[in-house]
């Protein structure tokens, strides 16, 4: 390992209010060497990342470049010292080709030769194991190529420092494994790469160094290879014991709560399925297949065209003119920052967004009985902070799904639609997720939508897979020779009779 390192983070300390999101890190980053950043939600991880990458100020110490004391007072100076990010939602143009997102704002030159732009390209992508065509619009390629479109803009800025936050959350398991590929190939080619995961298995897959962030501190760094196992890694990072493993008790499914039948429109192709109380369908396939529009039409956000939608056996009509709060549908949206919460308010009006009729006494709205039991719940979901008056956008994203989640819960529901839950979160909280999932399909039925494929088999009773706009396949969770071909149904290049 190099005596110098290419960053050093010495004393970092930075807070919101009265929230401590680091307090005097110091860690270091080496050419050459991937360091994967774990810790709990709320550890401080996205903070420490935003400041390296000139989003954010520290409060407190600096940033060392080669061993010299910098400030990067905005992106654009993190990018000059060669720091880039690939983040979770990418920043493409869908209109433009893979070759113009590359160049776009790079070029000094008023006019580019296209020939010239392809080439320089698909040397690039060639060079780092990539098969994206330089040529090919950026809205006809999958999730994965997208991320390769992302990870080449930064490779042509000769970016020396990059930053993975959840990059296979997007993924298919073959694109994931075709990224790692190329970070083993920017490794080879002496980049530095920083990669901040949850799932643990990846993480001894893919690192040379692992840091474990604790509240802000960090409180272990170690190579890779002093780990002996991803039991053994969750248990440092979270203090105890963590399986990931589920008491999956068998129910007898009873009545129809979803019939969706031969829903059809510009986006989705004569999708039907079915949920009963007593049981979770998980909805599996990479983002960008057909679910989210499927997913709007059926918690209200998007009318049916064609084909009808039934919930707890009313209409879709009748079913949303009444707008019943509890024991009806909750809904669990994979956007919890815009949709799922709203950031300027506090967390007690966050809770009261799709509970407070259940406080409402007339035209009042007395809020100490909310107060009490939103307190409970941000003990028992282990809410950070545990500040009803703190802000949404104070809490890290992990935190904000499990006050989501607590939310949603206390309404009791009968039919749950649960778009990527544990998306975000730490393991000890993924852990916490499915258990309360599980407990919850006693009573209701859950549409469990995930591109996670050890989530959906650890939770299923009933598997669908989704592509193009249509379920390609839906089986039982004992149908093994099918489970097996899930990737490739995944990736549309497998199909079967459902």
């Amino acid at each position: 390992m190099a005596a110098t390192p290419v960053i050093r983070l010495a004393a970092i300390s930075k807070s919101f209010g009265s929230v401590r999101a680091n307090h005097q890190i110091d860690l270091a980053i080496h050419s050459g060497r991937v360091l994967a950043l774990l810790g709990e939600n709320g550890a401080g991880k996205s903070t420490l990342m935003s400041i390296l990458a000139g989003q954010l100020q520290p409060d407190r110490g600096e940033i060392q470049h080669n061993g010299r004391p910098v400030v990067f007072a905005s992106t654009d100076q993190a990018i000059g010292a060669g720091i880039g990010m690939v983040y979770q939602h990418f920043k493409l143009v869908e209109a433009m080709t893979v070759a113009e997102n590359v160049f776009l704002g790079q070029s000094p030159k008023a006019v580019i030769n296209v020939r010239e732009m392809n080439r320089t390209v698909g040397e690039l992508a060639a060079g780092y194991g990539m098969n994206v065509r330089p040529e090919a619009v950026i809205a006809d390629l999958s999730m994965g190529e997208k991320q390769q479109v992302e990870i080449l803009k930064l490779l042509y800025r000769h970016s020396s420092i990059l930053i993975f936050d959840e990059p296979t959350a997007v993924l298919t398991p073959a694109e994931a494994q075709n990224l790692f590929a190329t970070m083993r190939q920017m490794r080879q080619a002496g980049k530095a790469i920083v990669f901040i995961s949850h799932k643990l298995e990846e993480v001894m897959a893919i690192a040379d160094d692992i840091a474990i962030l604790k509240r802000g501190e960090v409180i272990r760094v170690m190579p890779a290879n002093q780990v002996q196992s991803t039991a053994e890694l969750a248990e440092l990072m979270v203090g105890r014991e963590v399986l990931l493993k589920v008491d999956r008790q068998p129910v007898e499914p009873k009545q129809l709560l979803l019939q969706v039948e031969q829903l059809k429109d510009e986006d989705l192709h004569e999708v039907s399925l079915e949920v009963r109380q007593g049981e979770i369908l998980a909805l599996i396939g990479v983002a960008g297949n057909g679910q989210k529009p499927l997913i709007q039409t059926i918690c209200g956000l998007r009318r049916p065209t064609s084909g009808s939608v039934q919930l707890l056996g009313q209409s879709w009509e009748h079913f949303f003119s009444e707008h019943r709060w509890d024991k009806a549908l909750s809904y669990i949206p994979e956007d919890r920052q815009g949709l799922a919460t709203c950031r300027g308010l506090d967390l007690l009006d966050n809770f009261l967004l799709t509970t407070r009729r259940g406080f409402t006494v007339g035209p009042w709205l007395p809020r100490g009985e909310a107060e009490q039991k939103a307190k409970r719940l941000l003990e028992e979901f282990d809410i950070r902070p545990a500040d009803l008056g703190a802000c949404a956008w104070q809490l890290s994203g992990g935190n904000l799904q499990k006050l989501v989640l607590a939310r949603e819960f206390h309404r009791r529901p009968r039919l749950i639609v649960a778009e990527q839950p544990t998306q975000g979160l730490d393991i000890a909280a993924a852990e916490d997720v499915w258990n309360l999932l599980l407990k919850a399909r006693e009573q209701a039925g859950i549409l469990l939508v995930t591109g996670d494929l050890s989530e959906a088999l650890a939770l299923a009773d009933r598997l669908a897979v989704m592509y193009g706009g249509r379920v390609v396949a839906s089986f039982h969770r004992n149908d093994h020779a099918r489970i097996e071909r899930i990737p490739q149904l995944m990736a549309g290049i497998s199909k079967m009779e459902s």
